[in-house]
């Protein structure tokens, strides 16, 4: 079997995310929207968690949003991991320097895997997927958020069109994001069961597109693609790549809006108590009968 393409350079993610470590609490806005985001759909689901994971905990979002909720009761241990050490420095509890990528858990061992805006610097994301898959127990649950295909869409689209303006090419300069319409199938290829997808779009603005890229510095969200631009991005197309965003983008208020768009995933590790689809022509209730019409058969075609 042929390796997955090497899109990120994990090795320049991680110095990334331990730059931004001392600094991230003051950026974690959109970790902390999707830890919210992750614990609400774990309070309606009542069943006993014993053993937990967050895979990609950062500054530890999600523990400090279960700890505000009921579901905090029916989740055990909960191990918090990161690529980064420096992210999981300077708090209590279990947590291990794992990466994502190469999962250091035996097969069947946990009962929850969280994940919150982590998987997306991945090369093989149906890789890691599997992964936690194996990781999970019958039955277990995942539970997990990234970034999809419209994240960004202003700010790649002004760089873009800057570098073709000035320089007479352009090469990718924001590293990429699965698609949203693929959310559902990236659980099913994986093996698990039962699997939703959702989108949140969020919106964010800002008074400039510099207050963008400081943002996207104090997150460890810049771009780590393993095939970078053979050219640095200049100051002339960077200011030109500005002058585009406020030109086309602006609001009547002069600020700039930036997307992010947040895919949400839950699968569930394949289990004989699980609900199962009906077999073809096992129904007991005509659709007709369910409806309240009257069943008119279809007129037979001509050979």
């Amino acid at each position: 079997m042929s390796a997955p393409p090497l899109i990120f350079d994990r090795k320049l993610l991680r110095a990334r995310l331990d730059r931004a470590a001392p600094t991230y609490a003051g950026a974690d806005f959109l970790k902390a929207r999707a830890a919210e985001d992750a614990v609400v759909r774990l309070e309606a689901i009542l069943r006993e968690f014993p053993v937990a994971v967050d895979l990609g905990a950062r500054n530890g979002a999600f523990a400090a949003a279960l700890k505000l909720s009921d579901a905090a009761s029916r989740v055990g241990l909960l191990i918090e991991t990161d690529l980064s050490g420096a992210m999981l420095s300077g708090r209590a509890g279990p947590r291990l320097v794992a990466d994502e990528e190469q999962l250091p858990f035996g097969f069947g061992k946990l009962d929850l895997v969280v994940s919150t805006l982590a998987l997306h610097w991945t090369n093989d994301v149906i890789g890691a997927l599997i992964q936690i898959r194996r990781a999970l127990k019958p039955d277990g649950l995942f539970l997990g958020s990234l970034f999809g295909g419209a994240t960004l869409n202003e700010l790649r689209q002004c760089l873009f069109d800057a570098e073709l303006e000035i320089t007479g090419g352009a090469g990718p300069r924001v590293s990429p994001f699965a698609d949203a319409s693929d959310a559902a199938s990236l659980l099913q290829r994986a093996g698990f069961a039962l699997p939703v997808a959702d989108v949140d779009r969020v919106t964010v603005r800002y008074a400039h597109p510099l207050k963008l890229l400081a943002d996207l510095r104090a997150m460890g969200e810049t771009s780590v693609l393993a095939e970078r631009h053979p050219k640095p991005l200049t100051r002339q197309v960077l200011g030109r790549a500005f002058e585009l965003y406020v030109q086309n983008f602006a609001e009547p208020d002069g600020r700039i809006p930036a997307t992010f768009e947040i895919l949400t995933l839950t699968g569930w590790t394949p289990d004989e108590s699980q609900q199962k689809p009906l077999r073809p022509g096992s129904a007991r209730m005509r659709l007709a009968d369910a409806l309240g019409t009257t069943e008119h058969p279809l007129p037979r075609s001509e050979d």
